[in-house]
């Protein structure tokens, strides 16, 4: 058996930037033992063939997944000028924890969820809330029928194009902490809404294709 050692322990990465398991000389050469006859292959010969049929294998396992296969469509957005009493309604009738924000062209432009209503109302979460309105102290101020969604919604929303992939919608996801993002065409036109739970559900084994 033809064995090397090289100094290289670098962590590969493929073309769509997802991590690959470090392989160590120690779990390599321990794979070759169980090999039997002669293997005229280097550890680092080892390295590219798993980078190679690793990356093979994530392409085939999330060649699937794309935005535009996951979002919700038929997605009634909230108006800027709306008032919060109304948006607040209709995020409640739609099912969602928010929704986005988009102008006369359809254009998305932020979103609002319950964690924007909570910051208006000064609350840390729902039970926080909870906690406040059962205080015999605590006084409602925040007139929701005066205050438009523009004041309260966040923007820029995180935005997904139709055709992101795997590694788009993750790092996307990535970059912030809300339940769903909008779904859009190249020129930020809505299309629809990209659940978490619904990515999470795809990347089951018995989900993939």
């Amino acid at each position: 058996m033809k064995q090397t050692l090289p100094n290289d322990h670098t962590r590969y990465k493929t073309d769509n930037n997802s991590d690959e398991l470090e392989l160590t000389d120690d779990d390599i050469l321990g794979a070759m033992q169980h090999i039997p006859g002669y293997l005229d292959i280097t550890t680092e010969d080892f390295r590219t063939i798993y980078h190679l049929a690793y990356r093979r294998a994530f392409e085939r396992m999330f060649a699937g997944i794309t935005a535009s296969r996951l979002m919700r469509s038929a997605i009634e957005p909230l108006r800027p000028n709306m008032t919060l009493d109304i948006a607040a309604r209709s995020i409640a009738d739609s099912g969602y924890k928010g929704l986005p924000v988009v102008d006369e062209s359809g254009y998305v432009i932020g979103m609002l969820t319950e964690t924007d209503f909570m910051k208006r109302l000064k609350a840390k979460n729902f039970m926080d809330l909870l906690l406040k309105l059962l205080d015999d102290s605590f006084e409602f101020t925040h007139r929701c029928h005066e205050t438009t969604v523009n004041e309260a919604m966040t923007q820029p929303a995180v935005l997904i194009e139709q055709d992101a992939g795997f590694v788009e919608i993750l790092a996307a996801f990535h970059r912030h902490a809300g339940r769903s993002m909008p779904v859009v065409e190249a020129d930020g036109k809505l299309l629809g809404l990209l659940l978490r739970k619904d990515f999470i559900a795809s990347c089951q084994p018995n989900e993939l294709p």
